[in-house]
């Protein structure tokens, strides 16, 4: 993977179509993406953001409950 193009977690938010920086920092905490450290910096590989689009969840996010969850 020596091609492999790096992205920060704000470019990794528009190469997944817009999702917010929050959404990935949230994948990365919990293991559903995984990160690439170069010195202090997170960064994502695109062959990562391209596993996370091939396996494709529908959407779905661990993250914080909806409101129609609550009850």
């Amino acid at each position: 993977m020596s091609g492999d193009r790096l992205y920060s977690v704000k470019d990794s938010a528009a190469y997944l179509g817009g999702l917010s920086e929050y959404t990935i920092h949230a994948w990365l905490s919990s293991g559903k993406l995984r990160r690439t450290k170069v010195g202090s910096r997170t960064m994502v590989r695109q062959s990562e953001l391209e596993r996370l689009i091939a396996e494709g969840d529908g959407g779905k996010s661990s993250g914080r409950q909806r409101p129609e969850q609550l009850q």
